[in-house]
């Protein structure tokens, strides 16, 4: 019996080293084939989206949470009387392109998307290179509320061109410019097409966390609306990401949270939640 334990504790030390390793190897800027790796770990850094692509035939389960806003304190829960959510999957088809598909409760939107890499970071350049486009369709329009409403005016689009680049083992940075267009809209709140660019950046604080920042500048929106703003945190846990967050747009799809951020962090206006990952 004492050999057996002692077996397994040697078993248990080995496979705890070798999983340090591999993480520290994971990390690593440059590997054999000269391209950056682990810019990212998670693909959103909170809710913008990451230059990281799964690889081929690497499925993601994705479930993500956005809670009413903190400032409705006691009688909301502090807002999770009020939860949106997200569930959807994530396809890598092949090393440089993933398909998804998602449905969000708020607005009841159903969302497609196309993610593809276009250059990586190595010897021969400096960044990542990745452009995204997604649909949006509006299933909570109202036929009685629209009368000579159309399938194609349930639709939205956005095209972002997302450049990263990895800067050490512990930081990494991104520029994400996007332009939304919306077919069907309301004048007095937003406008048919707008542009936004957005930043974010992931900062190591141990091998199974890191800290990560974003905000977006949206050029076209109506002054009621703010600029979208969140901070997260990283944790890796074996087979997924998971993300702990706070920010002031509660919305989830790539043009409600660059376009309607309702939440101001002046007046503890903000939503906590999170995003989670599983990979298979």
């Amino acid at each position: 019996m004492k050999r057996f334990l002692l077996a397994a504790s040697l078993f248990c030390l080995m496979g705890a080293n070798a999983q340090d390793d591999l993480l520290t190897e994971l990390d690593s800027t440059v590997v054999e084939d000269n391209y950056a790796t682990a810019v990212f770990k998670g693909l959103q850094v909170v809710t913008l989206q990451t230059t990281k692509m799964p690889a081929k035939k690497e499925f993601y389960f994705v479930v993500s949470h956005r809670f009413g806003s903190v400032k409705d304190g006691i009688s909301e829960f502090f807002g999770f009387d009020m939860a949106t959510t997200k569930i959807g999957g994530i396809y890598g088809v092949t090393d440089w392109l993933a398909v998804s598909a998602s449905r969000h409760t708020m607005l009841k939107v159903y969302e497609t998307s196309l993610k593809y890499r276009l250059a990586r970071q190595g010897d021969a350049f400096p960044v990542d290179v990745v452009g995204y486009n997604t649909v949006d369709i509006n299933t909570f329009l109202d036929d009685k509320d629209y009368p000579k409403l159309e399938f194609a005016d349930r639709l939205s689009y956005i095209s972002q061109l997302i450049v990263s680049r990895k800067f050490s083992d512990r930081f990494s940075m991104e520029l994400v410019p996007s332009f939304i267009h919306r077919n069907l809209y309301d004048p007095v709140a937003e406008n048919d097409n707008q542009f936004s660019i957005g930043s974010g950046g992931r900062m190591k604080l141990t091998k199974r966390l890191a800290l990560n920042l974003e905000y977006a500048y949206n050029f076209d929106k109506p002054d009621f609306y703010k600029n979208p703003l969140s901070v997260g945190l990283d944790v890796e846990t074996g087979g997924h990401i998971f993300q702990l967050l706070f920010t002031n747009s509660q919305s989830m799809t790539e043009a409600g949270y660059l376009t309607h951020a309702s939440g101001d962090w002046g007046d503890g206006d903000f939503f906590f939640g999170f995003n989670l990952y599983r990979v298979f």
